[in-house]
C-alpha cells in the first residue's frame, strides 16, 4: 500500500519514510500493517543497561500498553499458602475473582500479592511480566482485578519494559517484565460513553463509531504497546476524545475511514515526535473517483508518558 505523506510545517530535518506504520481498512480475516521494529529494552530498574531503542540511541523502551492483568500462581507452595489464608473462611458465596480481590486487600495479605506473578495479556496473549517500581503500587494491581469482571475490562500499563524473565520466576513463562509507573482500569463500554459527542450525532448513533475506532486502534496486529507507533495510538485511543467526535462527522458526511498512519514528524529534532494521520475516504464515488480528506495530530513519544503537541487539524497529501 502506498505510504501518503501529509503536509507538516517544513524543518531542516526529513522524515524516515521507513519508519512509518499503516493502518488498513481491516478485512473479513485481519488487518493489514506495516511496521518498523523496535528493539528490545531493559528497564532502568531491572539491574540491566537499555538497548537501543528503534530512534538507535540508548534509551529505555517504554511501554504503553492496553490489555487485561491477570494474577497467576508461582509455585504450588504460594498457591497452598493462598489456599490456607484466614480470609479463606469469609469468602463464602464469593467467586473466585471477588474472593482473590477480598483476600489480597488486606494489608495483611499483601505479602501474597508479592508472591503472585502479574501477568499482562493482550487480545488473549500473554505479553509482559509486571513489577511496580514503587512496591505501594501493588495496590495498582490489586485494584485491576474487578469484583463482577466483564468482557470489556481493558487496563492501560506504563512502564519501563525489562529483560526476559527468568523461568523460575514465574512459573516457567518467560516474557518481558514491564517495570510500571502507572496502571488504570476502565470498561470499554464506559470510556465511550465519556466522550463528549457531536452535537447533531444522538448518542445511540456514536457508541458503536467511536467502540469501531477503538477497536482499529488498538487491536491491531502485534500491538504491544512498545513502539513509538503503538504507544502512541494507545495514547490516543484512551486520552484524546477529539478523534472520536471527528470519525463520527465523517460518517455523517458519508466519508469511511480508509486508513491510520504513523509517521516520524517533520519537528522531531532534540524531541521524537510522530504524526497520526486519520485518512478517510467518501463512500460511492463511482466513475468521477471520491474524494479524500486527511486528518493529523501529533504526539510525543520522547519519554515514558506520551503528550499531544497539536491538535487534530486538516491536512493535505504532497
Amino acid at each position: 500500500m502506498e505510504q501518503n505523506e501529509v503536509r507538516e510545517q517544513s524543518t531542516n530535518q526529513p522524515d524516515n519514510a521507513n519508519n512509518s506504520l499503516t493502518i488498513a481498512p481491516p478485512p473479513a480475516s485481519s488487518t493489514g500493517v506495516t511496521l518498523s521494529t523496535q528493539g528490545d529494552g531493559t528497564c532502568a530498574s531491572c539491574g540491566s543497561t537499555a538497548d537501543r531503542n528503534n530512534n538507535g540511541f540508548g534509551m529505555p523502551s517504554f511501554v504503553y500498553a492496553i490489555g487485561d492483568i491477570v494474577p497467576r500462581f508461582t509455585s504450588l507452595a504460594v498457591e497452598k499458602e493462598f489456599r490456607q489464608s484466614p480470609n479463606q473462611a469469609g469468602t463464602a458465596g464469593l467467586t473466585d475473582t471477588q474472593a482473590f480481590r477480598s483476600i489480597l486487600s488486606e494489608r495483611r495479605n499483601r505479602y501474597l500479592a508479592r508472591q503472585l506473578c502479574w501477568v499482562l495479556t493482550i487480545e488473549g496473549l500473554e505479553t509482559y511480566i509486571l513489577m511496580p517500581r514503587d512496591p505501594v503500587d501493588y495496590d495498582l494491581l490489586i485494584e485491576a482485578l474487578r469484583p463482577v469482571p466483564g468482557p470489556v475490562d481493558r487496563d492501560v500499563v506504563i512502564g519501563i519494559r525489562g529483560p526476559i524473565a527468568s523461568a523460575e520466576m514465574c512459573g516457567g513463562l518467560m516474557l518481558p517484565i514491564v517495570a510500571f509507573d502507572q496502571i488504570y482500569s476502565f470498561d470499554t463500554d464506559a470510556l465511550i460513553g465519556s466522550i463528549p459527542k457531536p452535537p447533531k450525532v444522538t448518542a445511540k448513533d456514536f457508541a458503536p463509531r467511536a467502540k469501531e475506532l477503538f477497536d482499529r486502534l488498538v487491536q491491531v496486529a502485534d500491538n504491544a504497546g512498545a513502539t513509538d507507533e503503538h504507544r502512541a495510538l494507545n495514547y490516543l485511543a484512551t486520552r484524546y476524545p477529539d478523534i472520536y467526535a471527528r470519525t463520527s462527522d465523517a460518517l455523517e458526511q458519508n466519508f469511511m475511514l480508509a486508513e491510520v498512519s504513523v509517521q516520524p514528524s517533520r519537528l522531531s529534532g532534540a524531541r521524537k515526535i510522530v504524526t497520526v494521520v486519520f485518512t478517510y475516504n467518501q463512500r460511492g464515488g463511482g466513475t468521477a473517483g471520491f474524494y479524500r480528506e486527511q486528518w493529523f495530530v501529533r504526539v510525543d513519544v520522547t519519554e515514558e508518558f506520551p503528550f499531544l503537541v497539536s491538535p487534530l487539524q486538516m491536512g493535505f497529501e504532497r
